[in-house]
């Protein structure tokens, strides 16, 4: 199962110079939840991003995927160069955790989708690309202190 998780605001913004533009601590504990022991993928700036705060310290995840296509060697993290074969073929539960362009090229094979609603604007520069919200189910939603978390899953249909 490939499963995404992010965080927005009312725009959609997601991030602010490759940081995310707000601090809020149950979001943060939603996303710890949903990737502790998880195997994650992720790009090239969202790797670089998580270790500004994990220097020393391996990323708290059962496995992490980089996705990149330019070569390149991560000492906690095995390389993806082709993002497209990979998604087709793992057979592993993976959780995608960003950035935008990661997001976007993996939506078409998306089967859950975590998203945290930030109800509030934030100043950002990078949003989450637009796509049909219709082609998948709400499952669960949970709202709290100006947030609501959601849990999508695709819908599948009958032939």
């Amino acid at each position: 199962m490939i499963s995404m998780i992010w965080a927005m605001d009312e725009n959609w913004l997601i991030g602010k110079d490759n940081l995310l533009p707000w601090h809020y601590p149950k979001d943060l504990q939603y996303f710890k939840d949903h990737t502790k022991n998880a195997t994650v993928l992720m790009g090239d700036m969202t790797y670089q991003s998580l270790k500004t705060y994990y220097k020393t310290k391996p990323l708290p995840f059962k496995k992490s995927y980089v996705a990149n296509i330019n070569e390149a060697h991560y000492i906690d993290a095995i390389h993806v160069k082709d993002l497209f074969n990979f998604l087709k073929t793992t057979e592993e539960d993976i959780v995608v955790i960003g950035g935008k362009t990661i997001y976007q090229l993996s939506l078409p094979y998306a089967d859950r989708l975590y998203i945290t609603y930030v109800l509030k604007r934030h100043e950002g520069n990078v949003y989450f690309p637009s796509f049909d919200l219709s082609q998948f189910k709400l499952i669960e939603k949970i709202m709290e202190d100006g947030l609501i978390f959601a849990v999508y899953e695709r819908k599948t249909s009958w032939l």
